[in-house]
């Protein structure tokens, strides 16, 4: 069998004879342990370090749905998808015996953000909205793994200046949304793997969600009846 050639070593996948099978499966169940064990890590990492700022997200959450607020969620790409995953997990709880909390995807209405992505630009799609459904004591969440989406930024500083609650959910370094005075509450997951902070934003949405139920049953005298 000759050499395998340089563009071979790096790419195996397209090159099916370059490995047997059964040594194939080896590298991809290796693969398969190496990277579930580093989202793990990457979770335990960031709970043993940051549970302290989730549990004061998660008070400043449940402050907002206390007065009569809404929560409304941004986010592009990937974290289009946490932004309508965090919106639905609290308008439709799935657990059982816990109410229904209003949110709003601001990711949702293609027409809007097509509208006015094509007449005033793309970073503008999430300040048109919420200068439109934003109310002072309302919360707005936005995920960006970078840290950095302008349209994220500019909307935070709306919303900061319209009274909202701002919370991002970001990685590695935080990006321009670590230490911005227009969000109160910056959740960073370090780390350089887009795939491995993603994984992490949808426990940390998942925790805070369980958590402002918690405070909210606990407030109204009824942590009983919560399911755990």
């Amino acid at each position: 069998m000759p050499e395998p050639s340089a563009l071979e070593e790096l790419y195996p996948f397209l090159h099916p004879n370059l490995r047997e099978p059964e040594t194939l499966d080896e590298v991809l169940l290796e693969s398969l342990h190496q990277k579930a064990e580093d989202s793990f890590a990457t979770k335990r990492r960031f709970f043993s370090e940051h549970a302290g700022a989730v549990l004061a997200a998660a008070r400043a959450l449940a402050g907002v749905y206390r007065r009569q607020g809404r929560l409304l969620t941004m986010g592009n790409g990937g974290s289009s998808c946490d932004a309508a995953h965090i919106a639905v997990e609290f308008l439709h709880p799935v657990t059982a015996g816990r109410p229904a909390l209003p949110a709003l995807n601001l990711v949702g209405d293609t027409a809007t953000m097509t509208a006015v992505g094509n007449d005033v630009g793309f970073a503008h799609i999430f300040v048109r909205q919420i200068v439109a459904q934003g109310r002072r004591g309302d919360a707005l969440v936005g995920i960006s793994t970078s840290g950095n989406s302008q349209n994220l930024l500019l909307a935070f500083a709306k919303a900061k200046e319209m009274g909202l609650v701002t919370l991002g959910l970001t990685g590695d370094d935080g990006g321009r949304m670590a230490d911005n005075p227009d969000v109160d509450h910056c959740l960073v997951v370090p780390g350089q793997s887009i795939h491995r902070i993603q994984e992490t934003h949808v426990a940390i949405y998942h925790i805070l969600w369980d958590l402002v139920h918690t405070l909210l049953a606990d407030e109204r005298g009824g942590l009983h009846l919560e399911p755990a």
